[in-house]
């Protein structure tokens, strides 16, 4: 199935941030709702052209690794599953398509600055998917890339 880009959301909840990628709404006491969109940010600039399903894959990435953590380690993912999301907040099933898949509801906390960016490397199951078909995630990619 086809869908579109995502540039922003207009949900039932007060809307209290857009960020360069994200959108983040009030989602009840102590909790936000927290939505990828496919903006594309790059030198701090929102680039015109989005990226369709970008923030599918951003939130897919965040809930898997946070679900890798140990239990003993706090974070804010309370879930990814819009059943889930949808049982907490009855109002977003009208706009469900908008944010399901890309929404994580998560709890309020004090964050820590951190931020770490790699580029321009293929390792893994990404090298092996390239070196074999040329693509990644079924995107192609341009010949010629070497493993990291």
């Amino acid at each position: 199935m086809s869908r579109g880009a995502v540039m922003s959301t207009d949900l039932p909840l007060r809307l209290l941030h857009r960020g360069k990628v994200r959108d983040v709404y009030e989602a009840g006491p102590g909790e936000l709702l927290l939505v990828a969109s496919d903006r594309v940010s790059a030198f701090d600039v929102v680039m015109a052209q989005p990226v369709p399903r970008k923030g599918e894959v951003l939130t897919m990435i965040t809930a898997w690794w946070l679900s890798r953590l140990p239990h003993h380690v706090d974070h804010h993912l309370v879930s990814a599953d819009p059943d889930v999301i949808v049982s907490r907040h009855p109002a977003l099933e009208a706009t469900r398509p908008s944010w399901a898949r890309r929404a994580m509801l998560v709890r309020r906390t004090n964050p820590i600055p951190v931020e770490c960016v790699v580029r321009g490397y293929l390792a893994g199951s990404a090298w092996r998917e390239y070196r074999t078909s040329g693509t990644l995630a079924g995107e192609t990619l341009p010949p010629g890339l070497e493993e990291s």
